[in-house]
């Protein structure tokens, strides 16, 4: 029964300490002029869809995610015409860095899905390079089958899991 008070204790202070610098992210806080990560990118405006340099107006607007057909890594017309897009915006914004999440549907086994995944980030992030946008602010992961945005077993559903997500980030390196 001892063990129990010495337990909540810990959590408190321990709890407490991590409140010592309340501002810790620089001056205002996550979103104030310290920035992201201290890069100095005011990131005031970064979930403002009206902002044509916010994150939000390139995931709404310019479109952040290409589809792929079933087992296949090539880009569509329709992918490359986003990925056009992403490219000019990703010049005119160099303040920011890009993760190429590649994905699969729920079919075949994790390897499979995983290699997959890795051609299909390769070949959006070969395409911006194509385009103008520096290798070193883009790098590539796969998740496979294992992020579905919907789980489910008809092809209209898996078509929404082949697919290749532009994730941004403040800061032109990764």
């Amino acid at each position: 029964m001892m063990f129990a008070p010495k337990v909540v204790l810990l959590v408190a202070a321990l709890g407490l300490a991590a409140c010592k610098s309340p501002d810790r992210y620089g001056q205002g806080g996550v979103d104030g002029p310290g920035g992201v990560g201290g890069t100095g990118i005011d990131t005031t405006g970064l979930g403002d869809p009206n902002n044509p340099a916010s994150i939000a107006y390139f995931n709404q607007s310019v479109g952040d995610r290409v589809l792929f057909q079933v087992d296949q890594s090539t880009l569509t017309p329709e992918a490359r015409t986003v990925l056009a897009g992403q490219a000019q915006w990703l010049m005119t914004n160099a303040g920011y860095a890009a993760i190429i999440e590649g994905h699969a549907d729920e079919q075949g086994t994790r390897e499979y899905n995983l290699a997959l995944g890795a051609r299909r980030a390769a070949a959006v992030q070969n395409f911006l390079i194509s385009q103008g946008v520096p290798a070193n602010r883009m790098r590539t992961v796969s998740y496979g089958k294992e992020r579905p945005i919907e789980v489910c077993s008809t092809e209209e559903c898996y078509s929404k899991n082949r697919r290749a997500v532009t994730v941004l980030s403040a800061g032109a390196g990764v």
